[in-house]
């Protein structure tokens, strides 16, 4: 029955479930098609951009703080129409609206990256951990196969899905285009408008740019939302942008920085010496002192509403004392002062896409690293500020504003800890890891906020920095590390127990609040390993005939696979543990028969690595090569690697190797401070995983833990899923 016309579209009474559907959906497409109109609305006599405007990975937000307002007319019909859909949802049956949780069960998991067995039990029997300790003898340990290849973004995969590479998709860091062979960063996709409007310097999109998760699968807590559990993800890697969900989850691992890269630094200095120009991970550049006054620009996005894209610049003045180590720095409206060796707080900033009505905001941090006799400044990558965020960081999107009012700014690029400043030498042990503790206070800070909110559900929280610290000082805690240097293990050969230690106090926090029904999980996706030598696996391949080079190598190590004779090539590497075959049908130029002859060649090239010894010291270097049709399950298998290589411990792909590149030598020694990882055989680097129950399966692996969470809220387990869970004692 119709009860009345609402600006010409008839708001009717509905009766049953079908018709209050049929309802929402038609108010729905309403809705749509009133946005569509309200996106062309034209301001100031250009059109507005429905959708956040990118620049090579990352989207520009049009913040509409300045200017002529957008049509209120549209905007107040939108909000009726909102207002009819919540009207409509409300007149549903109670079997049609969203399920409500009813039970008492609560799920805690503590996910720490790259959380060691050998080293949790070194330091558990050096009374370091009590909390683990009592955790254990409470309850159960059991080491937790990690995935194939033991690489985060895989292995957080099947940890959120259930299910193995072929199944999410995920194989790698690094994926290739198979017609371009060009490499991309695997766990999201950040696209551009396809089309636009050109106005003498402007280019005005038509249509919005895209963010896309490149993750498949449904991940688990989509399911719990299905049966009405509410949850709190705090920083899941492999969760950008973050996937719709009625709970709070904030992303991780994978969110770029606001310039779109995984964190780009930039180093100001006087020094002559020191070479200017792109390091990895950063910028050099080079400044002059005049007057006591130092006048340079910060590097924002690059600006896809202007010509040829450049990139948005902000100047900056550093007023230094002539007398002592100290400097006044002015900042857009800002002015602070800083010491020789001193950080400052959160600095905001804003950069500008077009005049008056367009800006994007983000946010960094500045050290001063020296004064006198030399200048020279690190500023951080340029972080999306949580409280005004220019890409998707938070469901609901207001969650990463309330946890800044809450806490104040905080780290939002995946990778916080800032490795390839220490690794570049812009920054030094002393240096990075004063960043890398501001990094987990952080992060303690915003679980001291948020676990106290936890009464029921689940509660997943996300710790970096037991993975990241164990890449830069794994070489302080092994004498026999190419790097060791036992001055520098005297003064931070601790640091990475204490990082240890912080999270058995996180645990102790945890355990305080758990009651009879409170299922606690400690996991980690992977354990850790030295990392003393590179393998170069294309040079290995162009030695052995598998790749063809029309000439020597590029110096230019920026293009990948520069100068290979694609019509004489037969393998090549990619990433840190895929081998593709240049396979006919797939690869733009392939030369490789699909079917039998592949699979010799496959065989071929397995044996042959499987007998690689290192010359130094005759020890195998790869122990384990897998064939991926007999590791992956799902409709994504074909789409990944055709071998992974599983590197022994001690070794790994080079850093050039794994990006399309041909050093001069197989072997190399690592001299980076990188000096610990996990890309090797699986099987050498397995997580942990501990519980306050019993665990009953021998052997539990990653793709068991959704299974897990399922089973304690009686769902259901969906088919797809491998595993099944650890605390069922028939598997």
């Amino acid at each position: 029955m119709v009860m009345r016309t609402i600006f010409g579209f008839e708001a009717a009474r509905v009766e049953t479930a079908d018709e209050a559907i049929k309802a929402t959906r038609s108010a729905g497409k309403i809705l749509r098609n009133m946005e569509s109109v309200y996106r062309r609305d034209r301001i100031d006599g250009h059109t507005r951009a429905a959708a956040p405007a990118p620049h090579r990975l990352a989207l520009h937000r049009l913040l509409w703080k300045r200017g002529s307002p957008p049509n209120l007319r549209l905007l107040r019909i939108r909000n009726v129409i909102l207002a009819s859909l919540v009207c409509a949802a409300a007149a549903l049956p109670i079997s049609c609206q969203p399920r409500k949780w009813h039970g008492d069960q609560k799920v805690i998991i503590l996910g720490i990256d790259g959380m060691d067995p050998q080293l949790l039990k070194k330091f558990i029997a050096e009374n370091k951990m009590p909390n683990f300790s009592a955790l254990i003898e409470k309850g159960s340990f059991r080491l937790l196969t990690t995935s194939i290849p033991p690489q985060s973004p895989v292995a957080w995969s099947n940890l959120i899905t259930g299910m193995n590479a072929g199944g999410h998709g995920i194989f790698d860091f690094i994926h290739r285009d198979p017609k371009t062979l060009q490499p991309y960063f695997s766990a999201s996709r950040v696209e551009p408008p396809k089309h636009g409007i050109h106005l003498g310097n402007w280019v005005i999109p038509i249509g919005g740019g895209t963010a896309e998760q490149l993750r498949q699968g449904k991940a688990f807590w989509e399911t719990l939302d299905d049966y009405g559990v509410p949850s709190t993800i705090f920083r899941m890697p492999s969760n950008f942008p973050p996937v719709k969900t009625r709970g709070r989850s904030l992303s991780g691992m994978g969110t770029p920085d606001l310039r779109g890269s995984y964190g780009t630094f930039s180093f100001y200095t006087d020094d002559p010496v020191t070479a200017a120009g792109v390091v990895e991970g950063g910028q050099i550049i080079p400044v002059r002192v005049e007057d006591s006054q130092v006048t340079a620009k910060l590097m924002g996005p690059d600006n896809t509403f202007r010509k040829g894209s450049p990139t948005t610049l902000e100047p900056f003045t550093v007023s230094i004392d002539p007398l002592e180590a100290v400097a006044r720095f002015t900042v857009q409206d800002q002015k602070f002062v800083l010491r020789e060796g001193e950080w400052s707080d959160w600095v905001h900033l804003e950069f500008q896409l077009i005049p008056f009505i367009g800006n994007v905001n983000g946010i960094c941090r500045f050290y001063l690293k020296q004064v006198h006799p030399r200048f020279e400044l690190y500023v951080s990558p340029i972080n999306i500020n949580p409280a005004d965020p220019a890409l998707p960081l938070s469901t609901p999107k207001s969650y990463s504003r309330e946890l800044a009012e809450e806490v104040g700014e905080f780290y939002t690029q995946g990778i916080s800890e800032d490795t390839k400043a220490l690794s570049a030498g812009v920054l030094d042990d002393k240096e990075y890891l004063e960043q890398a503790r501001t990094v987990l206070a952080e992060h303690r800070q915003i679980f001291d906020a948020e676990f106290p909110k936890f009464h029921s559900g689940l509660f997943f929280f996300y710790f970096s920095s037991l993975d990241l610290n164990s890449h830069m000082f794994w070489r302080l805690i092994d004498p026999q590390h190419p790097e060791y240097d036992a001055a520098l293990a005297a003064q931070y050969g601790s640091a990475l127990s204490e990082f240890y230690q912080q999270i058995d106090q996180v645990l102790g926090q945890v355990m305080q609040r758990v009651d009879d029904h409170t299922t606690v999980l400690v996991l980690s996706d992977h354990g850790f390993a030295p990392y003393n030598r590179s393998f170069n696996l294309n040079t290995w391949l162009r030695e052995n005939g598998y790749i063809t080079l029309n000439r020597e190598p590029n110096p230019d190590q920026s293009q990948a696979f520069a100068n290979v004779d694609w019509s004489r090539t037969r393998a090549y590497g990619l990433g840190l543990n895929g081998l593709y075959l240049n396979l006919k049908g797939r690869e733009r130029d392939g030369t490789v028969e699909p079917g039998a002859s592949a699979d010799a060649l496959l065989i071929e090239i397995k044996e042959k690595l499987l007998g690689v010894r290192d010359p130094e010291n005759n020890q195998a270097a790869i122990t384990r090569v897998d064939r991926a049709r007999d590791v992956y399950q799902g409709p994504h298998s074909a789409q990944g690697p055709d071998l992974l290589v599983g590197y022994n411990r001690g070794y790994r792909a080079g850093w050039q190797t794994i990006l399309g590149n041909f050093p001069a030598d197989i072997f190399e020694n690592n001299t980076n401070p990188w000096s610990g990882d996990h890309c090797m055989d699986y099987t050498l680097v397995p997580g942990v995983l501990l519980s306050n129950r019993a665990i009953d399966a021998a052997n539990p692996a990653l793709t068991d833990i959704a299974p897990t969470i399922f089973a304690q809220f009686g769902i259901p387990q969906s088919g797809v899923m491998m595993g099944h869970s650890v605390f069922l004692s028939t598997r």
